[in-house]
């Protein structure tokens, strides 16, 4: 399934810096606002220990990592909503992304600019928040106006369309996000079809010098007070830092780095789990000497579902899936010995697909 993250935040917070740590695309970084014009899509492989793993003890011809697109769109300024900057064609580029990685300046440096003279993480924040609450004002009216129409001939969709629409945007209005309405789940896939900003989940990265990467500093600690109001995650990441573990060709070179900054793995591998679960992502293999491959599912997919992120004929023709827990697999060394231990479960339409599980899917089409 195509996944794909936006990084937004303000001119020169360090956005596309922190793009080059996650893509091996090289966006162009520079101490300039609008340094980033067109927006630089990368693809990442999603850090798995549990796939290595499994590529050890079944040694197949090929292994195929989880992969995510991310996608480092142009710095927004005050005005955007309006056409300021890059205005709408920036907003266009967030709409098509499932999640939003908004970067917040947490950190102190006389010789890079700041687009506002200050640092002041909340400020940045709130301009952002503002712009995109704008734009989906903008959306908003001009859907209301169309239904509020249709609710003259009564429309039953219509009229519920408008009262959904009618909360949201009174949201808006209150300075606050989309995301922040509770919605029944019919009410959702209404608002849904509008593709709205706001309401794709964001997480919060905080983007600090070496010294705060552990604890943090003043400046985080603002962000998460206001994302603990939001129900959002937080994370602190040291760009400049994964930038250079990033540019160190070998392993051994990358974790002698981390160890001596007090970490145990870079902060890019944390950023791509994070983002999983912000989209509420799971992970189950396929393991056999051909490939060995990890699939991604939205948690909560039941088997056939799971089955077609494979082939759509997988879900139409599912017959039963033959699963083994990761742990088990990693215990017995292999699908044969799994099998003899009892470890091997058959599993009908209704079975819970479990994050990790290793699956072997029997259909007929």
């Amino acid at each position: 399934m195509g996944l794909k993250c936006g990084i937004v935040g303000l001119p020169n917070v360090g956005k596309s810096t922190l793009f080059n740590c996650l893509s091996s695309a090289k966006a162009q970084a520079a101490n300039f606002p609008f340094c980033t014009i067109e927006p630089n899509i990368g693809t990442i492989v999603v850090p798995d220990a549990r796939l290595t793993k499994l590529e050890e003890l079944v040694k197949p011809e090929r292994v195929q990592a989880n992969v995510m697109e991310i996608v480092d769109i142009a710095g927004l300024v005050k005005g955007a909503s309006e056409g300021e900057g890059l205005g709408n064609m920036f907003l266009g580029n967030i709409r098509e992304t499932d999640a939003i990685l908004h970067v917040i300046r947490c950190f102190e440096d006389d010789n890079i600019i700041h687009v506002d003279g200050s640092i002041n993480p909340i400020r940045d924040k709130e301009t952002i928040d503002f712009e995109l609450q704008l734009k989906d004002l903008d959306t908003l009216d001009k859907r209301l106006e169309k239904a509020s129409k249709m609710t003259k001939h009564g429309d039953k969709d219509a009229i519920k369309l408008v009262s959904v629409l009618d909360r949201v945007k009174a949201t808006l209005l209150q300075g606050k996000s989309a995301r922040s309405v509770a919605l029944a789940e019919d009410e959702a896939l209404l608002l849904g079809e509008l593709n709205l900003i706001t309401a794709k989940p964001v997480l919060y990265v905080c983007n600090v010098d070496e010294k705060s990467i552990a604890a943090g500093n003043k400046h985080v600690d603002a962000v998460r007070k206001v994302a603990v109001e939001e129900g959002a995650e937080v994370m602190i990441i040291c760009a400049k830092l994964e930038s250079d573990i990033a540019e160190l060709e070998s392993y051994e070179e990358r974790q002698m780095f981390l160890q001596d900054a007090g970490l145990t793995e870079p902060g890019v591998n944390k950023l791509i789990t994070a983002a999983y679960k912000l989209l509420k992502l799971s992970t189950y293999f396929t393991a056999g000497v051909k490939e060995v491959r990890a699939w991604t599912i939205k948690v909560g997919f039941k088997a056939p579902q799971a089955a077609g992120v494979i082939h759509t004929d997988f879900e139409k023709g599912f017959i039963r899936a033959e699963v083994i827990k990761y742990d088990d697999f990693v215990k017995y060394g292999s699908e044969a010995a799994c099998r003899d231990a009892g470890k091997l479960s058959v599993e009908g339409k209704e079975y819970v697909v479990a994050d990790g599980d290793v699956m072997h899917f029997r259909f007929n089409v």
